[in-house]
């Protein structure tokens, strides 16, 4: 492999991390090494921002990670978001109403800067031990930004559940699945994870021909069909499979840092 990205980005789950949630020895150190060979990096992520806190030693020296599907840039280091692209309020509560008109059964919650706010019927995909408030969505408090509205419903991964949420949504923003139990997310209009990391190149002076991207799941793909070079690692949807230009190895097998240690 001879040509060089300036930028690479990654997916963290189910892509750059492990199945147990661990970055393995092998990726970290490829990882690590990309700076000293003058490539900037950035993880670009559908957690929240408290999910990064324990992978900071992966972050760069920036500091810094996308985090909740383009919704935060978020500076590790001093566990603060810096950048906030979130959802109108009344758009918030309109989608709350139609939401609940087409499931009855559905729970929602709200991913904010200062953590998830969410109500009682909420079934909570990713067992989350929280010390957050319940409460209806109506009640969210007036400064919060909302950076993704979870739409979720009890039992395994039901693809027609986000396809309809997609629907319901319409033009009022972007739907994504992360491979979550029937668990939709949903960000403002135009927020995802490919404004964010175009918007990330762009500080950086840096075209799309020059940044390689890494995912496995539907989420991503706004990111891999914006990079100039895209990865699908092994266990990757089959969606994002037939997306990328490239493939590579699982997750599990070090697929990213098999890429990467090429350079």
């Amino acid at each position: 492999m001879t040509e060089r990205p300036r930028l690479v980005a990654t997916d963290l789950d189910g892509t750059l991390l492990a199945s147990d949630g661990t970055v393995s020895e092998r990726t970290g150190a490829a990882w690590a090494r990309l700076p000293e060979l003058g490539i900037e990096s950035v993880l670009v992520t559908a957690r929240p921002p408290r999910w990064i806190d324990p992978l900071s030693a992966i972050v760069g020296k920036h500091g810094m990670a996308i985090c909740t599907n383009g919704a935060f840039v978020y500076d590790v280091a001093n566990h603060r978001v810096v950048e906030q692209h979130g959802m109108p309020r009344e758009v918030v509560l309109r989608l709350a109403i139609r939401l609940r008109e087409r499931f009855p059964d559905v729970g929602l919650a709200a991913e904010c800067a200062d953590g998830m706010y969410r109500e009682p019927v909420y079934p909570d995909p990713h067992q989350e031990q929280l010390d957050m408030p319940f409460q209806p969505i109506e009640e969210l408090p007036e400064h919060v930004v909302v950076g993704k509205l979870l739409a979720a419903r009890p039992g395994p991964i039901d693809p027609e559940f986000v396809a309809t949420v997609t629907e319901v949504v319409g033009a009022d923003g972007e739907v994504a699945f992360s491979g979550v139990g029937a668990l939709a997310e949903i960000s403002a209009a135009g927020v995802t994870k490919g404004a964010a990391l175009q918007r990330w190149a762009a500080e950086l002076g840096i075209d799309a021909a020059d940044v390689w991207a890494f995912g496995d799941m539907p989420n991503d793909l706004p990111m891999l069909r914006w990079a100039g070079r895209s990865y699908a690692v092994a266990n990757a949807h089959p969606d994002v499979a037939a997306a990328a230009t490239h493939r590579t190895a699982s997750n599990d097998d070090d697929g990213v840092a098999q890429v990467l240690e090429q350079l």
